[in-house]
């Protein structure tokens, strides 16, 4: 299933820099790239341990209604450099118009360089169902009952 996801950049965006894509036919998530302003293109912004930030990707989208897409971290930054997106998944709603930022938060113990163009997160679409929230007299009962964080055992 595939479904339209229009793309425009934004004023200060490096066109240049490819809109994201899938790297292989069956993958779920299409990577998305830093766009840096032009005053960071050069050496890029260090993300220090420990630290967030808030990186541009140069593009607005228009998501179809009944869909949204989802920010995930990438695994091999994860894996290699504890690079991650503290949100996660972060939600981009159909509704939103503005410029695509990805929250990347850098859990490794060095410091960490995001290069300008460089793959920086996952985006999946996924479908949306919106629930009706009813306030009601009581709810049925469970084996699980009321039984929260860990009330089901460790594995």
């Amino acid at each position: 299933m595939s479904v339209e996801i229009k793309v425009t950049h934004t004023e200060q965006a490096d066109i240049d820099i490819a809109l994201p894509s899938y790297e292989t036919a069956q993958a779920a998530g299409a990577d998305v790239r830093a766009n840096l302003p032009e005053d960071k293109r050069e050496q890029g912004i260090t993300l220090a341990s420990g630290a967030i930030a808030l990186v541009p990707t140069g593009i607005k989208m228009e998501i179809p209604a009944g869909f949204e897409v989802q920010v995930r971290p990438r695994s091999g930054l994860a894996l290699k450099h504890g690079i991650s997106v503290p949100n996660a998944p972060g939600t981009i709603d159909a509704d939103y118009r503005g410029e695509v930022g990805v929250i990347l938060i850098n859990l490794g113990q060095d410091d960490f360089i995001i290069r300008h163009g460089e793959r920086i997160a996952q985006l999946v679409v996924a479908p949306v169902t919106q629930g009706r929230f009813l306030m009601a007299a009581e709810l049925s009962t469970t084996s699980r009952g009321e039984g929260g964080f860990g009330s089901t055992g460790r594995s």
